[in-house]
């Protein structure tokens, strides 16, 4: 197996971690934002985020050295795009451990009632930022490179170039209170980065990467002077 190879693998196995931890951690977290859930539930949706935000930094690192071969541009800023994904992942986690000491060291007071309601609404700021708006970053930024590469077939990046700008106008809807995060309406216009995310991960774990695409700058071959007679 080549470097590229593992490197596609290892981005690929990334991508469905993603995947896995951030479906159950919303599951997980959404009756405790709301006063419902546990402590314990609570606490499984902080490591689920903490994994998924070292996941999406994972997936940009473990591809940069396969996609800097043909556009350094786009390959660095997947990585800068994924590390900001990653930072308001974790502000959410953060958030929701701030929650749940407030709750199990306070009573129901007016002031630990006005913290609560200010996290609360630091994490969903996050969670709309982050997972809401970022990956249509993303898309755009990796699905670009792989398409201009043809480092994996057309139609996966574009279904990721296509979900892009309907995922970013969702998040604007909710910044601008047309509807909410979590609604079926948000739901639809997220399915197509998710099945872009899913996909392009499955393809590099089974396929990886054409390796006979061409990269955009082949080193300049190194001359020779002619040896003193």
């Amino acid at each position: 197996m080549t470097t590229s190879r593992r490197l596609a693998a290892v981005t690929g196995v990334l991508y469905l971690v993603t995947f896995a931890t951030s479906i159950p951690a919303l599951a997980l977290k959404r009756p405790f934002l709301q006063g419902e859930g546990t402590a314990a539930t609570m606490q499984w949706a902080v490591v689920l985020e903490v994994v998924l935000a070292l996941a999406c930094i994972g997936t940009a690192v473990a591809f940069h050295p396969i996609g800097a071969r043909h556009d350094p541009a786009l390959a660095t800023g997947f990585v800068a795009s994924r590390m900001l994904e990653a930072s308001t992942v974790l502000t959410g986690a953060i958030a929701l451990l701030a929650i749940g000491s407030i709750r199990s060291a306070t009573g129901a007071g007016d002031g630990a009632q006005t913290a609560d309601a200010a996290l609360v609404a630091i994490h969903d700021g996050a969670f709309l930022v982050g997972p809401g708006l970022l990956p249509a970053v993303n898309a755009l930024l990796f699905g670009a490179l792989l398409y201009r590469a043809r480092l994996v077939p057309r139609v996966i990046p574009l279904i990721g170039m296509i979900g892009a700008p309907l995922l970013a106008l969702s998040g604007l809807g909710t910044i601008f209170g047309l509807h909410d995060q979590v609604s079926p309406l948000a739901g639809l216009a997220a399915l197509p980065i998710a099945l872009w995310e899913f996909s392009i991960g499955v393809w590099l774990i089974v396929k990886g990467v054409d390796q006979t695409a061409a990269p955009a700058h082949r080193p300049a071959p190194v001359r020779r002077s002619a040896a003193p007679a």
